[in-house]
């Protein structure tokens, strides 16, 4: 829990309020925020500290196996089941069950979790036997369950007992204090991790251009980024200068507007023309993205918001790259 923008403080005051009630949670954010990081920080700060904290990820499983890893179920209720099991919410009885993804069950599951939360009771699968169980639920999702209950693809009363309190977390953009205390932290642990001595810090351009990045995938994106970039940059690196965000970004990526030339059987993208002798990968590929963005520049007439969305990436990425190249509005 590494931080020090408003919006995350603000949630971290959020959690040691809300904590200490024994009562339903919902936490809500992007993918890659830290729900669950934070669902845990609900349960050790509350009074069921020192007991089970189970977790479940609904969108993992399909609903029948769902239900069984849920609520349990008996021995010989269906084929292969050899013994009962208990669910996950026997197994968090005087704890918290973490359900992370809650928005995608079906509304038989929602319906025995709120008896759950209402009663405090449910039945295994293939039993009839009323099971008593105690656990608070902490719910997570990305959706907008509101939404989902004027859909009708959520019960509007299951939301109305888990929204006893909701945690909305902010996204990493929205967090640019954050970035570069996780970004160095990530590289640090990375790092150690390979073995190096220390880590040697990253260059300013790199600095830019984690600030510039819009960060759909949040903490967990800016983990993966960093720990890529670290590896890469070798041991004897001075600082770490090449941020690479998209893995997949190749010259002979497969695009489904492929064309084959016909004369060797090689794929090549349309348009993409490659030097025939040796030749310098890195500058070709800089030259290359230089000029597809005066290219797109020149025909969204250099409104820079339009450029950006003709080349498929976000303000702040195009500004990433403008910087990165001295690409000016001047010129």
């Amino acid at each position: 829990m590494i931080g020090e923008s408003p919006g995350f403080l603000e949630v971290l005051e959020h959690v040691s309020r809300v904590a200490p009630l024994d009562r339903p949670v919902l936490i809500i954010g992007e993918r890659g925020t830290g729900k669950e990081l934070i669902a845990a920080r609900v349960h050790y700060l509350s009074k069921r500290w020192d007991q089970p904290f189970v977790k479940m990820n609904c969108a993992a499983l399909a609903e029948s196996l769902l239900e069984t890893e849920l609520f349990g179920h008996e021995a010989g209720s269906f084929t292969g089941a050899a013994k009962r099991r208990l669910g996950r919410f026997e197994l968090a009885d005087q704890g918290s069950l973490f359900l992370d993804e809650l928005a995608t069950t079906s509304t038989r599951v929602q319906e025995k979790v709120l008896r759950v939360i209402e009663y405090g009771e449910l039945e295994r699968v293939g039993g009839n036997d009323t099971v008593r169980t105690d656990v608070r639920i902490i719910g997570a999702t990305h959706e907008d369950l509101p939404r989902l209950v004027d859909e009708g693809r959520f019960r509007a009363d299951l939301l109305d007992r888990l929204a006893f309190d909701v945690i909305t977390l902010p996204p990493l953009r929205a967090r640019q204090e954050d970035i570069v205390p996780l970004a160095e932290h990530f590289a640090v642990k990375m790092a150690g991790e390979l073995g190096r001595e220390l880590f040697p810090g990253f260059s300013e351009s790199a600095r830019d251009a984690l600030m510039d990045h819009h960060w759909p995938g949040n903490v967990r994106e800016l983990k993966n980024v960093v720990e890529r970039a670290v590896y890469r940059a070798g041991d004897d690196a001075e600082s770490v200068d090449d941020i690479v965000f998209d893995p997949f970004e190749s010259p002979w990526r497969p695009r489904g507007d492929e064309t084959r030339d016909g004369s060797d059987g090689t794929t090549s993208a349309a348009g993409l023309a490659t030097p025939s002798g040796p030749y310098d990968f890195k500058q070709h590929m800089q030259d290359l993205e230089i000029d597809l963005i005066k290219q797109a520049l020149a025909e969204c007439r250099f409104n820079q918001k339009q450029t950006a969305e003709h080349l498929g990436m976000t303000y702040h990425q195009l500004r990433g790259y403008l910087r990165k190249y001295e690409l000016t509005d001047g010129d």
